[in-house]
Formats: structure tokens, C-alpha cells, sequence
């Protein structure tokens, strides 16, 4: 199974967002056999080390460089669906 982290910086509303659209990228790319969970960068701090992936905004990730064996998918625009897809796309080929 896939484990996938989304993160923000406070945890709220964008982590949430950023959950549905990868959800929905994973879906669409087929992959049937996944779980996103959500948090702030600070918790993911201490959670990241069991999740495959983990995606935040690109000024944030650096802050969890050496904290997982997972990648680390940062986002230059946490609503464009397209750089969502395509850097899930590069970190399952």
C-alpha cells in the first residue's frame, strides 16, 4: 500500500486540499491501493519517516529534507492539479 503524507504549514485548509487532489491524481493514474493522511509540517516532522511520499509547498519540504527514506514532493502551486500529477507520476515510475 501506498502511504502518501500532505502537509501545510499550519495543518489546516491547504493540507486538506492537497489530500483531495492527490487522491484524485492517484485515482486517475490508476493506482487503487493508497492513504493520504494530513498534518502540519511540524507534525510531519516527526511522522514522515513512515509515509512513501510526502508533498508540501516547495518554501516548506526542505524542512523535512533527512526526516524520511520517502520523497519528498514539493509544490510550486498547491492547487494545480497538473504539477500535482505529474511530480506523483515521477516519484511512482
Amino acid at each position: 500500500m501506498l502511504k502518501v503524507l500532505a502537509a501545510c504549514g499550519n495543518g489546516m485548509g491547504s493540507s486538506m486540499v492537497i489530500k483531495m487532489k492527490i487522491e484524485k491524481a492517484l485515482r486517475e493514474m490508476n493506482v487503487a491501493d493508497f492513504t493520504i493522511d494530513y498534518c502540519s509540517v511540524g507534525e510531519a516532522k516527526s511522522q514522515a519517516a513512515s509515509y512513501d511520499i510526502v508533498v508540501a509547498s516547495k518554501h516548506l519540504i526542505h524542512e523535512l529534507d533527512g526526516r524520511t527514506n520517502g520523497k519528498l514532493l514539493g509544490l510550486e502551486n498547491l492547487m494545480d492539479d497538473a504539477e500535482i500529477k505529474s511530480k506523483l507520476a515521477e516519484s511512482l515510475a
